[in-house]
């Protein structure tokens, strides 16, 4: 930030970049990591409110649970190892990634309401406003960014 004081521009020191809030945690996939994980997030979620002064509104802070859950239970589901849960946020955005070990890229299947399950990509497709999948050297990571508002 600067000062203009007579047509000068005088630096205050306070034009330093705030890195984003960033928070990861590992999971075996033992029973109980996806309510850990969950639990994991909502107090990402407090910290980004206190530290960020981040506006999540209760059905913002629901969403963004239901996306960990969603990435996180496929991980579980469909890997064969363990998984990692990173979360990255600011006041305007949260950033979920979810990298496991199965190299398989996820498929989306078309809304169908009468399909029982496979309805997880399609859930986080509706509330993220970008999801990205991409193969990395030891699987995927599959990321959803959801918007505050």
């Amino acid at each position: 930030m600067t000062e203009h004081l007579g047509g000068a521009v005088v630096p205050t020191g306070f034009d330093v970049p705030v890195e984003p809030l960033r928070r990861a945690a590992h999971y075996t996939g033992e029973p109980g990591c996806i309510a850990e994980a969950r639990g994991f997030a909502a107090q990402f979620l407090e910290q980004l409110r206190t530290e960020w002064c981040a506006a999540i509104d209760s059905r913002t802070d629901g969403e963004l649970l239901l996306v960990v859950s969603e990435l996180v239970t496929n991980a579980d589901q469909h890997s064969h190892g363990p998984y990692i849960l990173e979360l990255e946020g600011t006041d305007s955005a949260v950033e979920v990634a979810v990298y496991d070990s199965n190299a398989a890229l996820p498929r989306r299947f078309p809304r169908n309401p009468e399909r029982v399950g496979r309805h997880g990509l399609e859930i986080v497709h509706a509330v993220a406003s970008q999801v990205t999948v991409q193969r990395v050297p030891v699987g995927k990571r599959v990321c959803a960014r959801v918007d505050l508002k």
